[in-house]
């Protein structure tokens, strides 16, 4: 076998022990932050319950927004709205 070889197939190890290893903690509720440290997020841990509910809250409001801003109602209101700014500004010259 020679280097190169050996260089790929350490390499290919480590990574696939990187991925088991990221596998299970997520699987365990272990959560990594930006430094690094690992916490454990458990179903009876309230903070982390109210965080993910804050969190769906969110994405719920960021759907609407993505969902009502393209419907043909908000179209028509943006329309609308456009051609009330373009009077205003007719009117200030």
């Amino acid at each position: 076998m020679n280097w190169p070889i050996a260089v790929v197939l350490i390499v290919m190890v480590i990574a696939t022990a990187k991925v088991m290893a990221a596998r299970y903690r997520a699987q365990n509720g272990i959560i990594e932050d930006k430094q690094g440290n690992q916490h454990w997020v458990g179903k009876d841990d309230p903070e982390a319950q109210r965080e993910i509910e804050d969190l769906r809250e969110r994405i719920k409001v960021l759907e609407r927004i993505a969902t009502d801003g393209n419907s043909l109602d908000a179209q028509e209101t943006k329309r609308i709205a456009a051609e009330i700014e373009a009077l205003r500004e007719k009117q200030a010259d």
